[in-house]
């Protein structure tokens, strides 16, 4: 499994970007068709406004990706000690390329099933885009919940069986063959009744197969 996701990750390096912040008229195509025209920029407006501008804690990015919806935002808080980390090492050194200069950014290649980091060490874990890719989804909904502090945000979005037979297909048939999601997904309704047992303080949102939400642990 984990052979598989190196060459996944490797393989959509170089089209990551662009599907997601629909860059070309294909990707506005295919974002269309497939995801009912969810619009993952507008998402990641809203995810990104949870966190305060004047915010100076620690937060955890996890997986970083490409930090193409992030860059802006870090860069901005400079207070902060922002930790990117994500499994990947070619998304790792996109991420590196984009932030690099940055002293209050900080990069690790690494698990989010092991966490490198010790309980309540997080004010904000963040997760864009990444429990849809994640294999062991419960070892990552401990791991982010153990290393946030109590009063701290979880925050985060990812795909969610049973919105959209059109999406669930091509999640099915084309994205987890690829590699690129791994099995089980959650339906709404299930992930809303993990999120209250972990969380005190559930503010969740759904855009078609799209969920983004605000916890506070």
């Amino acid at each position: 499994m984990a052979d598989k996701i190196k060459s996944a990750y490797h393989s959509s390096k170089n089209i990551y970007d662009d599907v997601l912040t629909q860059g070309s008229f294909l990707s506005k195509l295919y974002i269309r068709f497939f995801w009912s025209g969810t619009d993952d920029n507008e998402i990641a407006r809203r995810i990104l406004s949870y966190i305060p501008d004047d915010f100076s804690g620690n937060l955890l990015d996890v997986p970083v990706g490409t930090a193409v919806f992030t860059e802006k935002k870090w860069r901005f808080l400079s207070k902060a000690k922002i930790t990117c980390l994500d499994y990947s090492k070619d998304m790792l050194d996109k991420a590196k390329a984009r932030l690099s200069d940055c002293e209050h950014i900080f990069f690790v290649q690494g698990d989010v099933g092991q966490l490198p980091f010790g309980d309540e060490a997080c004010d904000i874990v963040l997760s864009m885009n990444g429990f849809h890719a994640f294999p062991d989804k419960k070892k990552a909904f401990k791991e982010t919940h153990r290393v946030l502090k109590k009063g701290g945000s979880f925050i985060a979005c990812f795909y969610i069986k049973g919105k959209s037979k059109r999406t669930d297909w091509l999640v099915k048939n084309i994205l987890c063959k690829k590699g690129w999601f791994t099995r089980p997904f959650p339906t709404e309704e299930q992930l809303r009744k993990l999120l209250n047992r972990l969380y005190t303080e559930v503010e969740c949102h759904t855009d078609g197969s799209i969920v983004y939400f605000k916890c506070v642990k």
